[in-house]
């Protein structure tokens, strides 16, 4: 049977093992993935993950600053299918219309659930039971393409963004392996997309804050969870006068209910097998890990050891 003849969008990790997966079903005509970006602690000017793979693989590959400044070189690539995996740019519907077959994506959420840029992170500040991988054909809308398949798993409560990512990226590539294998067997699988959509935009640097004083002791942990992967959530401390910022790597909810009447913010307890007892607007929070600005990440005991900080009822976690 003749391959597939394929172009493959995607830019970082997370698409890695697609493109691998890619490159043995099919053969991969083009790698596109976004324009080489400064990056590391030297910002130097350097290509993404998947473009590092592709160059490894012998393929050859595109970094454009928009789609349309290769429009008229892949319009003149004879490709079946189109595959998609995180790579963060809008197609248009000339684009889209090049290949014999379309384009399709792999997206981690249950479609038309979480819609957007960060699926697995929106899927944990929600604290889902349950999530999943959706397969679908790319219209000029955002995420709203006629279903291939779905495949779903389960959402643990000692679940973060780096452990849900480690579940849906393999059972994403078991979903590309069978779509790719249907649609060489002639199968053009398109289920509409029924449900009311819910959306999961960008997480941006000031979607990181945590706020004790506006936020529940629920919110705080899912939200931590959410952010495992980055920008890591994070809250200032205040201490002798000086405010300065801190990041919450892991929290954990206590066993039995709150019933305190001090201020949000305040310090509760500090043990050092559980970490800082903190009272939020409803409840309170153990906050088990930390990372001290200019320090390496460390327990949140250790943190309070060294600062003296003992239960006082000052507020020492603050918005800013």
């Amino acid at each position: 049977m003749t391959k597939l003849k394929t172009i493959f969008f995607g830019t970082p990790d997370i698409s890695v093992p697609y493109l691998e997966l890619l490159h043995r079903l099919t053969d991969v005509q083009l790698v596109v993935t976004q324009a080489d970006k400064p990056r590391g602690r030297g910002m130097i000017i350097s290509p993404c993950p998947v473009k590092a793979r592709a160059l490894q693989l012998g393929l050859p590959v595109r970094s454009p600053e928009k789609l349309k400044d290769i429009y008229e070189e892949v319009k003149n690539i004879p490709f079946d299918l189109g595959v998609a995996v995180a790579f963060g740019k809008i197609f248009r519907p000339d684009f889209l219309a090049l290949p014999k077959l379309g384009i399709i994506n792999v997206h981690f959420s249950l479609l038309p659930l979480l819609r957007g840029a960060a699926p697995v992170q929106h899927s944990l500040f929600q604290n889902f039971k349950k999530t999943g991988v959706s397969v679908f054909w790319i219209n000029p809308g955002m995420d709203d393409g006629p279903l291939f398949l779905q495949k779903e798993t389960a959402v643990a409560e000692e679940d973060n963004a780096q452990t849900l990512f480690e579940k849906l990226i393999p059972l994403g590539l078991n979903a590309l392996e069978e779509t790719v294998k249907e649609i060489e067997a002639g199968h053009m699988v398109k289920i509409p997309q029924t449900g009311e959509p819910t959306l999961a935009p960008m997480i941006k640097k000031e979607d990181a804050l945590i706020n004790f004083q506006q936020m529940t002791a629920q919110q705080i942990h899912h939200k931590v969870r959410g952010l495992a992967c980055g920008p890591k959530a994070r809250t200032f401390v205040n201490q002798h006068g000086k405010s300065e910022m801190l990041q919450i790597l892991q929290t954990r909810l206590p066993a039995q209910p709150d019933e305190s009447a001090a201020p949000a913010g305040s310090v509760l307890a500090v043990e050092s097998d559980k970490g800082i007892l903190v009272k939020c607007k409803q409840g309170s929070i153990w906050i088990t890990r930390v990372h001290p600005a200019g320090k390496k990440p460390m327990s949140a005991a250790d943190f309070a050891n060294g600062r003296g900080l003992k239960p006082s009822g000052d507020v020492f976690f603050c918005y800013g």
